[in-house]
């Protein structure tokens, strides 16, 4: 065993070698796979649908806020793979009585940068994890920025609305991409019709989650600030802080157009 420690600060015993990882976060699972684990993972949650052929493959423990502690006992995990804000503390500190369980706290890019390179370590991919994290770099130092940036709302849910606000990796994405969130208070907001009517965004971006945005719910936005750009865009690709952040740059440069 031995002892390293989390982004939350936390001194974790792990295994040299972890061989039965169970991972409660999607954009997390994404990146074990990425980094060639698919033999030593056996669990993952019921929202990690990337890659596809894990569902039918791994056991499923439950959601990220609550877990069948009756399949992790079976899986006999030496390594939990976490997130503070996607994961339930409670939920999550029981498990940390039996189970290693290493936590991610991400708010920035270099957040992210730094929980590849560190799970790569953890896991003994380092190379790997090095390589996904310079091409991540690498693609978003290369976004042109524009000579202005629109007012920008992001919204992710309906009913109540619900936009990013600062501290979210949400809005970092929103700066790396040219974005200014219009939205000044911290997390995740509720907002009325006419408060989003008071901020008149230039710009609205739609996420297609968690809400799953369509095309049909644009109109109501469309009524209200008629001369705003309203658009759907891909949430993984602002909201997913693994190896997906790969593809978010080039997304960024199309939508920003």
């Amino acid at each position: 065993m031995t002892p390293v420690v989390d982004q939350m600060g936390r001194k974790v015993e792990v295994p040299n070698s972890p061989q039965r990882i169970i991972s409660l976060v999607p954009s997390q699972t994404e990146l074990l796979y990425d980094l060639g684990l698919g033999d030593r993972v056996v669990g993952i949650t019921k929202f990690c649908i990337h890659p596809k052929n894990w569902r039918s493959e791994k056991t499923i423990v439950g959601g990220t806020k609550q877990y069948h502690l009756e399949k992790i006992e079976g899986l006999q995990p030496d390594l939990i793979i976490g997130n503070k804000e996607e994961n339930d503390k409670a939920a999550i500190e029981e498990l940390m009585l039996k189970y290693p369980v290493w936590m991610s706290d991400i708010a920035t890019l270099e957040d992210a940068l730094t929980m590849i390179r560190h799970i790569g370590h953890l896991v003994n991919k380092t190379s790997e994890a090095g390589l996904i994290a310079n091409s991540i770099q690498n693609s978003f130092s290369g976004i042109p920025m524009p000579s202005r940036r629109k007012s920008t709302l992001y919204l992710i849910w309906k009913a109540p609305y619900m936009a990013a606000g600062k501290g979210t990796f949400i809005n970092e994405m929103m700066d790396c991409a040219g974005f200014e969130n219009c939205i000044q208070e911290s997390r995740y907001p509720n907002l009325t019709l006419n408060e989003i009517k008071i901020l008149n965004p230039e710009s609205i971006l739609l996420s297609s989650e968690p809400y799953p945005f369509k095309e049909q719910h644009l109109e109501e936005l469309k009524e209200l600030l008629p001369n705003a750009e309203i658009r759907l865009v891909d949430g993984e690709l602002f909201s997913w802080y693994g190896s997906r952040l790969i593809k978010s740059a080039d997304y960024f440069e199309i939508i920003r157009k």
